[in-house]
């Protein structure tokens, strides 16, 4: 009789996880988050820095919707380089920005 009692001790702390797992889990929605990803836009901005070396430029830009980002002056990386050979300080351009490795990035610049 001890055996027994022990032995439905021990199945019901090892079958308590497995419940309570179920019974969080029975609410929750499992499908991978569908973040409302808008189509990266043009957007206008001045060129407040160029830095090269490191491949990235100082922008003060108008709002970027597709990031939800406001009108700011920030630094951005460039995704490719090359595009910055042309462009100066305090050149009006037009802007795509998206999110590569997870930080806002400019992935296209041309001037306006």
């Amino acid at each position: 009789m001890k055996h027994s009692k022990t032995f439905a001790i021990v199945l019901a702390l090892a079958a308590a996880p497995a419940a309570f797992a179920a019974g969080t889990m029975d609410g929750m929605d499992m499908k991978p988050s569908t973040e409302s990803k808008q189509a990266p836009s043009p957007v206008a901005a001045e060129i407040e820095k160029i830095d090269m070396q490191a491949g990235k430029v100082t922008l003060k830009h108008a709002a970027i919707e597709n990031l939800g980002m406001p009108a700011m002056t920030m630094e951005f990386p460039v995704k490719n380089r090359a595009a910055l050979r042309n462009l100066k300080k305090g050149e009006s351009v037009s802007v795509m920005f998206d999110k590569v490795g997870g930080k806002p990035t400019v992935v296209d610049i041309q001037r306006k």
